[in-house]
């Protein structure tokens, strides 16, 4: 969407707020012993109290009310009672909700509790690129500009980029145009950013693949070739010059 009232960037921090606080506190609340179906139930909850819905719900009927994937798993993990997080798992958690009509998303890859296996490299990289990327955003800018800065900040890194998991326009439902926001640069895209408008920013580093497949419970994604992604997200309003983070409570 783009922003063309006040009243239309106040229903958007709104629902960010819902989601970047519930994302922060579920990454709190996550421990070893924790299964990931407790884990959402505790940001169903927290979405809850703000009156917000879960987004994966209500656009694909997903089983849950937020995304957790833990280690091979990339993304659109389902919730589950048999899975229990084990200390040092790469977790990652994405949450998107509507509220009031507007729509909100974000995510986050860390740690949880000790770094045992060594993901911590891999977390860092995705979060500065992200950041990277963003500060790099606004209105005039080439969508493929900024596919070509997150590449190769990860292949600086020693990384790939996961090519068919993108960011998204966003604001009047989940998934709005721009509808591929890519991680490398898709030089047949020459869409640019434009001022106002509402978009997802997503950030998919990986250790070893570069494209995610579907396993068959028909929404989790892993990797092609195995190995391990960290994803960070934030929703973002362009500008014609810093943009304005409306996601950025949830400490990413």
């Amino acid at each position: 969407m783009s922003i063309t009232r006040e009243a239309e960037l106040i229903g958007m921090q709104k629902a960010s707020e819902a989601v970047a606080y519930t994302l922060k506190e579920m990454r709190n609340y996550a421990r070893p012993g924790l299964t990931t179906k407790q884990l959402d139930q505790y940001g169903a909850a927290i979405l809850s109290d703000f009156g917000a819905k879960s987004a994966p719900f209500l656009t694909y009927d997903f089983p849950g009310w937020t995304c957790i994937s833990v280690n091979h798993e990339f993304c659109h993990g389902i919730p589950s009672d048999n899975r229990t997080m084990q200390e040092g798992d790469l977790v990652n958690i994405d949450v998107s909700a509507e509220l009031n009509g507007f729509w909100s998303d974000n995510g986050g890859s860390f740690v949880l509790g000790e770094d045992v296996n060594g993901h911590q490299k891999l977390v860092d990289a995705s979060k500065q690129i992200l950041h990277k990327a963003i500060a790099r955003i606004k209105g005039g800018v080439r969508l493929a500009d900024i596919g070509q800065l997150i590449e190769t900040e990860a292949r600086k890194r020693g990384y790939k980029v996961i090519k068919n998991l993108t960011g998204h326009g966003i604001g009047r439902s989940l998934h709005e145009e721009p509808a591929e926001i890519a991680n490398y640069p898709d030089r047949s895209n020459p869409t640019r950013f434009r001022k106002n408008a509402v978009v997802a920013i997503e950030t998919f580093i990986a250790t070893t693949s570069t494209y995610a497949e579907t396993l068959q419970d028909g929404w989790t994604m892993v990797g092609n070739k195995g190995g391990f992604m960290a994803q960070h997200e934030h929703t973002i309003v362009v500008t014609d010059g810093k943009p304005l983070v409306l996601t950025a409570m949830n400490g990413v």
